[in-house]
């Protein structure tokens, strides 16, 4: 029976506008202007309402190309349901605007069996935005290839559980028919978001924030997830995706193809200058196998 999760978000945080919402994402692409590659494996692309976000976005799905890709995982982070787990859509279908994603319920099935993971309800899944906003530029990018999705919403996971979720998600990195989707967007900033680390070393306030996304992003680059914990640890930077990265940062070093990612794109909402200012980071990356 068809269970649908509705784009709960559409009409707010990006138009629920089917024509124009496809002339946005299309001139948003357009203007990243990347080569498309089948090398690329995997997105780390932020989740904020488009009018933010949507211009950097397009710097990692951009890169799609997508002849051989039959499935996509969506990796998110939960912003209002607690769980220590990951946990799996219980919907048939997502809807977006611009064409509907079916879930693979075969894969669904597989990961329920292995009993590490949770089920969230209907209710829970259209409250979360994270993966939402990546389902438009897929639905996009994907247009008239048939393609499935896999959402896991990736709640405060241990250490631990960060490595063995990455370990039992490594196998899927190897079929190169599977495509992964991951969502964060990057530093916080302002007493709004009670985090206001300044290095002045860097100048103004935006310059510090950039300096301290940068050496997150260089980290993430490098593949090392206890390097990744340690930077988190010592700055505490409000990645808000820290768990669904570190995930995909154990999957990708679990797995036999080497991927490699790189950041193409970073964008501030604003630039802070004084303790009133606020701003959110958006960062996207390109995972790409690395011959």
């Amino acid at each position: 029976m068809e269970k649908i999760r509705r784009a709960s978000h559409a009409g707010s945080w990006y138009t629920d506008n089917p024509n124009k919402l496809s002339e946005e994402l299309d001139g948003w692409i357009r203007a990243a202007g990347l080569p498309k590659s089948s090398d690329v494996r995997g997105v780390i692309a932020p989740h904020a309402g488009y009018s933010y976000s949507g211009r950097a976005a397009a710097y990692a799905f951009g890169n799609i190309d997508p002849t051989n890709i039959t499935r996509v995982f969506l990796l998110g982070p939960s912003h209002h349901y607690y769980t220590p787990k990951c946990a799996l859509s219980t919907a048939t279908v997502y809807k977006t605007p611009i064409g509907d994603l079916p879930i693979d319920l075969e894969v669904i099935e597989e990961l329920k069996a292995t009993g590490k993971f949770e089920l969230m309800n209907l209710r829970v899944d259209e409250a979360e935005h994270s993966m939402e906003m990546h389902l438009p530029y897929l639905s996009k990018v994907f247009e008239g290839h048939p393609v499935k999705i896999i959402p896991i919403l990736v709640g405060a996971l241990s250490a631990e559980n960060e490595a063995m979720y990455g370990k039992l998600l490594a196998k899927y990195v190897d079929d190169p028919h599977n495509f992964f989707s991951v969502s964060s967007d990057f530093c916080h900033w302002g007493s709004r978001f009670n985090y206001m680390y300044y290095d002045k070393k860097y100048g103004a306030i935006h310059k510090s924030i950039e300096a301290l996304d940068k050496m997150g992003m260089d980290i993430i680059e490098t593949g090392d997830a206890d390097a990744f914990k340690q930077y988190l640890s010592e700055y505490d930077n409000t990645i808000c995706g820290r768990h669904p990265i570190s995930v995909f940062l154990h999957m990708l070093s679990n797995s036999s193809t080497k991927i490699k990612i790189k950041f193409l794109r970073y964008e501030q909402s604003s630039q802070c200058k004084s303790t009133r200012d606020s701003s959110v980071s958006y960062a996207s990356a390109a995972a790409k196998v690395d011959a």
